[in-house]
C-alpha cells in the first residue's frame, strides 16, 4: 500500500497546502510577565484569554517546532467536550457537585471554541454533530448501555445522551454487525490544523509573540532556557503534554501515548448513499483497544487508533511518520466496520502523542511557590479540554477565584510513572492484553473478557 506523506506530519496539513513557514526564533534574552512553553491548543488559548482579560500583560510564547506541530495539528478532530476520565478519582479530592460542575465545564467548551472561532474568522470546517459508539458484539454492548447509566447517574441531561438499537444505529451509519451505539449530542468536528493555525494568528493579532524553533532545554523558578537566550518571567505555563518527557525534571511526570490515523481518498456520491453518515457523526466504538473515525469536510474517511502505543523511553515519533503495521490494521479496522469502503485508497497516515498522567486523569495547576504553571494529561481529550484549561490557567494566572479555579482538577497531586522498563513493559502489556479480549468477545464470548480488567489495573486505567 502506497501511502503519501508529501513530508506533512498530518494529513491537516496537506490540506491545507503543506508545512507553513516558520515564525523568527527568541532572538535572544527577553524579559515577560508570562512565558508560556508549548505553542499547542493549551499554551494558544492560555495566551488569547490572558491578552483578553489583560492586555498590557507581557507573553512570550516559545515552541520548538512550530505553533500546531503536537497533538494540536495531528488529532481526530473531535471537538467533543467530553468526560472520559475517572470521576471516583476526581471525587477523593472533590465532591460529587465539584465533578458534575467540571463535567459541565467541560461540556460547554464545544460552544466555546466556535463562538471564538466564528468571532476570530477561523474557517475550521467546524460542524456540529453527534457522537455515535457502536457496539458490534454483546459484551461491547453491554459496555456501552453501563456507560449511558452512568452518564444518567451523573447528571448528564437525559436530552444529550440516547442509547439506539440495530436499526437505528445502522440508519445513521451502516456499520457492519452493529448491534446498538450510545450517543452524545452536542459535539463538533473540527479541521485541527486550521483551528490551530487560526488561533495562533488571532493571538499575534492581540500582540503576543510566537517564537518558533526554538527548544526549551529547562525550565526554573522564574525562567526559561532555550537554545536562542533566555526568558526571565515570574510565572511560566508548561504547555507541552505529550512531549514533557522531553524536559529535565518532567521525564516520568506524563507518558506520550502514540495514536496513529489513517485517511482515505474521496468517497464518490454512491458509496455515501450506501455508508450513509450523513449527519457527520464522530465514529467511535466500544472495542478495549478502540478507534476514532469522522467523515470529513471534502468526503474522506479517517480512522485512527493505537498502533504502536509506546516508546521506550517515553520517545516520541519523528514528525509523524508511523509503521506500515500500524497502516495495516486502521485499514483492517476500517474494512470490519465498514466493508462498503474496503476498496478506498489510502492518501495519507500519520501518528502523534497524547499525554497520560499515571491516574489517567487531566490536571491544571499553578505552584504559587514557584510560578510554573501546566495544564495537559488529556488522554485524547485536548481538543475541547484545552480550551477549559486556557481560561483556567489565565484565571490562576491573574489570581481570580472563580468557578473555574475551584473545579477539582485544579491543582491536583499525581504521582510520577514507574521508571523504565517497567513503563514500556506496563502499556504493552495492556494493549496485548486488550487485543486478546478484543479477539474474544469478537469470537463470541458473552461478557466482557477479564483480561481487559487485568490490563486497566496494570496501568490504573
Amino acid at each position: 500500500m502506497d501511502v503519501k506523506t508529501n513530508g506533512n506530519i498530518s494529513f491537516w496539513y496537506a490540506d491545507i497546502g503543506g508545512i507553513p513557514a516558520p515564525r523568527s526564533p527568541l532572538p535572544g534574552d527577553v524579559e515577560a510577565d508570562v512565558c508560556i512553553v508549548g505553542a499547542g491548543y493549551t499554551g494558544l488559548w492560555t495566551a488569547y484569554y490572558l491578552r483578553k482579560a489583560d492586555p498590557s500583560i507581557r507573553i512570550v510564547m516559545v515552541e520548538r517546532e512550530f505553533a500546531g506541530f503536537g497533538a494540536s495539528g495531528r488529532n481526530g478532530g473531535w471537538l467533543s467536550g467530553g468526560f472520559w476520565w475517572s470521576r471516583e478519582k476526581y471525587l477523593k479530592t472533590s465532591t460529587r457537585g465539584g465533578v458534575v460542575d467540571m463535567q459541565r465545564a467541560m461540556a460547554g467548551t464545544v460552544d466555546e471554541v466556535i463562538a471564538v472561532a466564528q468571532a476570530e474568522g477561523i474557517d475550521a470546517d467546524i460542524v456540529r454533530a453527534d457522537n455515535l459508539n457502536v457496539a458490534v458484539n454483546k459484551p461491547q454492548l453491554d459496555r456501552a448501555r453501563a456507560e449511558y447509566e452512568t452518564m444518567l447517574q451523573w447528571e448528564m441531561p437525559s436530552e444529550r445522551v440516547e442509547m439506539l438499537d440495530a436499526r437505528q444505529t445502522t440508519a445513521r451509519i451502516n456499520i457492519r454487525n452493529a448491534q446498538g451505539a450510545f450517543v452524545i449530542r452536542d459535539m463538533a468536528r473540527v479541521q485541527p490544523a486550521k483551528l490551530v493555525r487560526g488561533l495562533a494568528e488571532a493571538v499575534e493579532r492581540l500582540g503576543v509573540p510566537i517564537y518558533e524553533q526554538t527548544e526549551v532545554t529547562r525550565i526554573e523558578k522564574g525562567r526559561v532556557t532555550t537554545n536562542r537566550g533566555t526568558v526571565r518571567a515570574p510565572l511560566i505555563i508548561r504547555a507541552t503534554e505529550g512531549f514533557t518527557p522531553g524536559l529535565p525534571g518532567y521525564e516520568r511526570a506524563i507518558l506520550p501515548l502514540n495514536s496513529a490515523q489513517i485517511i482515505t481518498e474521496p468517497l464518490p456520491p454512491s458509496l455515501w448513499d450506501e455508508i450513509g453518515w450523513k449527519g457527520h457523526e464522530l465514529l467511535g466504538d466500544y472495542a478495549h483497544a478502540y478507534c476514532y473515525a469522522q467523515r470529513t469536510r471534502e468526503g474522506r474517511i479517517t480512522m485512527g487508533g493505537r498502533g504502536v502505543p509506546y516508546r521506550f523511553g517515553s520517545k516520541t515519533d519523528v514528525r509523524g511518520q508511523t509503521q506500515q503495521a500500524t497502516i495495516d490494521k486502521l485499514k483492517a479496522i476500517l474494512d470490519r466496520l465498514l466493508p462498503q469502503a474496503s476498496g478506498a485508497r489510502i492518501d495519507h497516515a500519520w501518528c502523534g502523542v497524547l499525554g497520560v498522567p499515571r491516574d489517567w486523569c487531566t490536571s491544571v495547576g499553578l505552584d504559587p511557590a514557584t510560578g510554573i504553571g501546566w495544564a495537559g494529561g488529556y488522554v485524547g481529550l485536548g481538543v475541547s479540554s484545552s480550551n477549559l484549561a486556557g481560561r483556567t490557567l489565565s484565571d490562576l494566572v491573574l489570581r481570580r477565584d472563580t468557578e473555574l479555579t475551584r473545579l477539582p482538577w485544579v491543582n491536583r497531586t499525581v504521582a510520577p510513572w514507574e521508571p523504565e522498563p517497567l513503563r514500556w513493559l506496563g502499556v504493552h502489556s495492556m494493549y496485548q492484553l486488550y487485543r486478546i479480549a478484543d479477539e474474544r468477545e469478537e469470537a463470541g464470548l458473552g461478557h466482557t473478557s477479564r483480561l481487559a480488567h487485568i490490563a486497566d489495573r496494570i496501568t490504573g486505567h
